[in-house]
């Protein structure tokens, strides 16, 4: 485990967008897991200035998303689908068809899981996956429980999950209640993982994780086990530490 400590959010976001940008230059047709949320739209408009700075190509690059709301449309604004189009893929020269992110459009979640864990199979896992963390410790949407859920599936979102995305909707009663996720098992197998955290309100999520126990009751902490990880992290965010 490697910890990258730096002063704030915008240096969060320049340390992570220079990792993914590298990856993508040393492997034209890196297969990249991405997230959502409020942490990494830093890292996603440096790596589209580098993009129009002519730095790096993404044609070759294929995107796995972690996640998506469950009975979602997929152009509905606050989508995952959306996310990612109006904050890196409108912006890139990504490929439409090298883009994956749960359909979430489809209640069929044994298929919705079935086939994504597929997509991800086919593409011979993962070679960097970004990820933030919640004030829960889940990664991606896979939350607290009694233990770690290997595989792509349908979750229900706790309470302090629907609290923190609720700003992003118009009332608490609009955030969905479910969401289809990635599973730890592919997360944990990538070659590299890297996640993003800022604030003074991850500090004791983060000390938790990464000095306490590995258990699925803190899902970010099967990371202090993974082979390439790095977190990247403002002061106030390793505050604890």
């Amino acid at each position: 485990m490697r910890i990258i400590k730096v002063k704030n959010y915008d240096e969060v976001s320049v340390k992570t967008a220079n990792l993914i940008l590298g990856q993508v230059n040393l492997k034209p047709d890196a297969v990249l897991g991405l997230a959502t949320g409020g942490s990494p739209v830093g890292a996603y408009k440096k790596i589209v200035e580098a993009y129009n700075n002519g730095e790096v190509d993404f044609s070759g690059v294929t995107t796995i998303n972690l996640d998506e709301y469950r009975g979602i449309k997929r152009n509905h604004e606050q989508s995952y689908w959306s996310f990612m189009q109006e904050n890196l893929f409108k912006h890139v020269n990504v490929r439409e068809d090298h883009i994956f992110i749960p359909n979430g459009e489809n209640l069929n979640s044994e298929e919705v899981c079935r086939e994504y864990d597929k997509i991800i199979e086919n593409a011979g896992g993962i070679d960097m996956q970004l990820l933030g963390i919640g004030l829960d410790g889940h990664i991606g949407f896979n939350e607290p429980a009694d233990h770690f859920e290997k595989n792509t599936h349908c979750v229900e979102l706790t309470e302090s999950t629907i609290e923190a995305n609720k700003r992003f909707f118009e009332s608490k009663d609009e955030v969905p209640r479910q969401a289809y996720t990635m599973g730890i098992l592919p997360i944990v197998q990538a070659k590299k993982v890297i996640m993003i955290a800022n604030g003074k309100n991850k500090a004791d999520i983060i000390k938790k994780a990464f000095t306490g126990p590995v258990t699925p009751e803190v899902p970010a902490s099967i990371l202090q086990m993974h082979p390439d990880f790095t977190l990247i992290a403002d002061e106030d965010a390793l505050s604890e530490i």
